[in-house]
C-alpha cells in the first residue's frame, strides 16, 4: 500500500500524502523489470525511455532508482543524479543535474537535457573492497510505519528538512525522503554529505524535483 493523497497539502512542508510508509531495501534476486518502488537496475519505463543528461557535461546522469506516485492512474517518479568526483548532483532543484521524471504523461521539467533515443548512463552501484564499482538492484518494500518510527527512507508525510527548510516553493508536494550511503560498508554508493535527498511533485502530479542537503 501506498501513501494517497491528502487534498489539503498547500506546500513543501506539509503531509501531502498520508499515511507515512517506510521504505525498505531488500536485494533483488533477478533484474526487476516491474512498475514497483525500486533502487538500481534499469528503469523501468512506463512511456518512452527518457534518459537524462547532465547540462554541463552532456554525460547521461546515474539512474538512482523509481518511485510510486500516489493516485490514479499508477505513475512513477524515476530519479536520476549526476556523479563526479562521488559527489552527487542535487544540490539546486533546477540545475537539471538531479531530476525526477513522471510517466507516464509527465512534464519534462524546462531545465532538463534528454539524450537521443538509444541513450543510457549508469546505474546505482556499490564500492567492492579492491575498489570496483558492482551496479546493484534493490526492491523498495513499503512498510507500515507508527507515527514515532524513524526510517532512512519513506513515501509521504510531513518532510523533516536538515535546514529546517525545502528548496522548492509552494504549491509543490513533499512525496519522499532518501538518505544517502556514503561508506564502503553500505549496501549501496549515494553520496549527500551525510545528508538527505528529498523528493517533490507538483500540484497535478505530472512533474517532479530533487534536492539534497547536509546538516
Amino acid at each position: 500500500m501506498i501513501p494517497l493523497p491528502t487534498g489539503a497539502a498547500t506546500g513543501p512542508h506539509d503531509a501531502a500524502f498520508l499515511p507515512r510508509r517506510g521504505l525498505s531495501p531488500r536485494p533483488a534476486e533477478r533484474p526487476i523489470t516491474a512498475p514497483v518502488p525500486k533502487l538500481g537496475g534499469e528503469p523501468c519505463w512506463l512511456a518512452e525511455p527518457t534518459w537524462p543528461l547532465d547540462p554541463s557535461t552532456g554525460e547521461p546522469l546515474v539512474f538512482i532508482g523509481q518511485f510510486p506516485v500516489p493516485g490514479e492512474p499508477g505513475r512513477l517518479a524515476y530519479l536520476f543524479l549526476d556523479e563526479e568526483g562521488e559527489i552527487m548532483g542535487g544540490l539546486d532543484p533546477e540545475r537539471g543535474d538531479g531530476l525526477l521524471l513522471v510517466q507516464p504523461g509527465g512534464r519534462i521539467p524546462p531545465f532538463a537535457v534528454i539524450g537521443p533515443p538509444g541513450t543510457r548512463g549508469r546505474t546505482l552501484w556499490r564500492c567492492e573492497p579492491d575498489g570496483e564499482r558492482t551496479p546493484v538492484e534493490y526492491h523498495l518494500d513499503v512498510v507500515p510505519l507508527s507515527d514515532d518510527d524513524h526510517v532512512r527512507d519513506h513515501l509521504g508525510g510531513e518532510p523533516s528538512y536538515p535546514n529546517g527548510r525545502a528548496r522548492v516553493p509552494a504549491p509543490w508536494q513533499y512525496l519522499f525522503g532518501l538518505s544517502d550511503a556514503p561508506d564502503d560498508s553500505d549496501p549501496y554508493f549515494l553520496n549527500f554529505g551525510y545528508g538527505k535527498g528529498f523528493g517533490f511533485l507538483s500540484p497535478d502530479g505530472l512533474e517532479g524535483r530533487f534536492f539534497w542537503e547536509a546538516p
